[in-house]
């Protein structure tokens, strides 16, 4: 009987202790999740590992220093078109909103949200639910 991996959620956001605290809640649901402060650390790992696609998703801030989550998922989008992403946001407007659903996102959640609106996005995005 061989053990089932547990799903991979790459986390991306420049607020530490959001960050690590959102980690703690993914794992805890049974995650194995790959934390980053910023999008280009989470573009260097994967250029430099054979990351799967499969059973793997982003969830990604919009905001952040350097490069927008926007701009992670076009990158993601070309290089890894199987991984879905889901964005967390508390600046929300409808352009963003609009435009990052249009290219994709599985999911969009509003700064603060619920432990179980970011569990039940991620298990979607997953095919776990």
């Amino acid at each position: 009987m061989s053990a089932q991996a547990a799903p991979l959620v790459y986390l991306v956001d420049d607020n530490d202790p959001f960050r690590r605290s959102t980690a703690m809640l993914l794992e805890t649901a049974g995650m194995d999740v790959r934390d980053f402060g910023g999008a280009a650390e989470l573009l260097a790992q994967l250029e430099c590992a054979a990351v799967p696609g499969l059973g793997a998703c982003t969830v990604s801030d919009i905001r952040m220093p350097g490069m927008s989550g926007l701009e992670l998922q076009r990158r993601l989008v070309a290089s890894r078109p199987g991984v879905p992403v889901i964005f967390m946001t508390a600046h929300d407007d409808a352009g963003t909103r609009s435009q990052a659903l249009s290219a994709g996102a599985v999911g969009y959640l509003i700064k603060p949200f619920t432990e179980e609106a970011l569990l039940d996005a991620v298990r979607a995005a997953l095919g776990s639910t």
